[in-house]
């Protein structure tokens, strides 16, 4: 039986969606960060924004996108759908995987914040065991100490941000349901 202080099934997706959107800015800020401290001249919004004109360039998350629409519809998707899909996919892998924070973190009694650094770390292990599967990344004994930590570094961040901002709003959404049911 759920304590008056724990959300609703449906209250920890929502509140999981919301924090894993937060939790992708943070991220998307740290490697902004880098990108201008090593000589990058963008401003946010068209670095986080970027044209993706082909599919060649397409990042990850696209490829990924392009394989689901393209085995599901069984047609081959043009250049043009390389930005939006990359884009959709980036922020739609950072929200279901907050989703799946606000499941697992709502089933505990007093979830804590910093669980999300450890969710955080689950995420970017779980990259490098499907990425390589789909033929996207290498085997993560291929990676370097360095490149592996420099792209740990913003998953932490993800899942710390993700974390914090789950739990303010779960106690917000817990309060709102304690005083309307009082």
């Amino acid at each position: 039986m759920r304590t008056p202080k724990q959300l609703t099934p449906l209250g920890a997706i929502a509140s999981g969606l919301a924090a894993g959107l937060v939790g992708t800015a943070c991220m998307d800020t740290v490697r902004f960060l880098r990108q201008r401290r090593s000589g990058g001249e963008r401003n946010p919004l068209r670095w986080e924004f970027a044209p993706v004109r082909t599919w060649q360039e397409a990042p990850d998350p696209g490829q990924v996108g392009k394989r689901l629409i393209e085995g599901f519809t069984q047609r081959e998707l043009p250049d043009a759908a390389a930005w939006p899909v990359s884009t959709f996919m980036h922020w739609s892998y950072g929200a279901a995987n907050g989703a799946l924070y606000g499941v697992l973190a709502g089933s505990v009694r007093k979830p804590c914040g910093v669980y999300g650094v450890s969710f955080g770390a689950l995420v970017w292990l779980s990259d490098y065991i499907t990425l390589p599967i789909a033929g996207l990344y290498e085997p993560i004994w291929k990676y370097d100490l360095k490149t592996l930590a420099a792209d740990l570094g913003p998953h932490l961040v993800y899942g710390a941000a993700t974390g914090t901002v789950f739990r303010v709003l779960g106690e917000a959404c817990a309060g709102v349901r304690t005083r309307l049911q009082g």
